[in-house]
């Protein structure tokens, strides 16, 4: 239920954001904050584990960043580069998590069975550094919504957090390309 939550409140926080309801969209933001880090605590506390809760969590997440950045962007608290950048990375893992699955799915290769994730096919394990790219980037977006609400943490160090995600966005990117370790073929042929 939280991380359910936390995927249908994303959209609320973009139109506040779009809306000049900075305040209300931080709050929320928080609220998101708080009821991902409770989710993942009562799911590791009670091995309350589940396969639709390891889509839908990564999934409320992604939902979340994107639309923050696409808010952002658009009301000019977050450079319109900066954030072509953060989707079109988003954009390429996508589309190789795609190509990862039909390459790695055994035969007889169908639709059905393309979208049956009972059948693992492969795993993808995050690299360092796009753990610390995402940590980055959330820091980001919280930060690019408390400076026009408290004016912190201030200008000069907003625009050198967002050279640092870019930096960081790329080389997370590139770390996927060239890290024989980021994705594990589970079947053979």
């Amino acid at each position: 239920m939280l991380t359910f939550g936390r995927l249908v409140t994303a959209p609320f926080i973009g139109y506040l954001i779009i809306k000049d309801q900075v305040p209300f969209a931080l709050g929320l933001f928080v609220a998101a904050g708080v009821s991902d880090a409770l989710d993942g605590y009562i799911a590791r506390r009670y091995n309350m584990k589940s396969f639709l809760g390891s889509i839908i969590d990564p999934a409320a997440d992604k939902a979340l960043m994107t639309i923050l950045t696409v808010s952002l962007a658009y009301k000019g608290l977050l450079p319109v580069p900066l954030a072509g950048l953060i989707l079109g990375r988003d954009a390429g893992l996508v589309i190789s998590a795609f190509y990862y699955r039909y390459i790695s799915l055994p035969e007889p290769k169908t639709f059905a069975r393309y979208w049956d994730f009972s059948i693992t096919s492969a795993e993808v394990h995050p690299t360092q550094i796009s753990k610390i790219n995402t940590a980055l980037q959330l820091a980001l977006m919280g930060f690019s919504l408390t400076e026009p609400v408290f004016g912190i943490p201030g200008s000069t160090a907003l625009v050198g957090l967002q050279w640092l995600v870019g930096g960081t966005t790329i080389w997370s990117g590139l770390s996927y390309v060239f890290s024989k370790d980021a994705v594990k073929i589970l079947h053979k042929k």
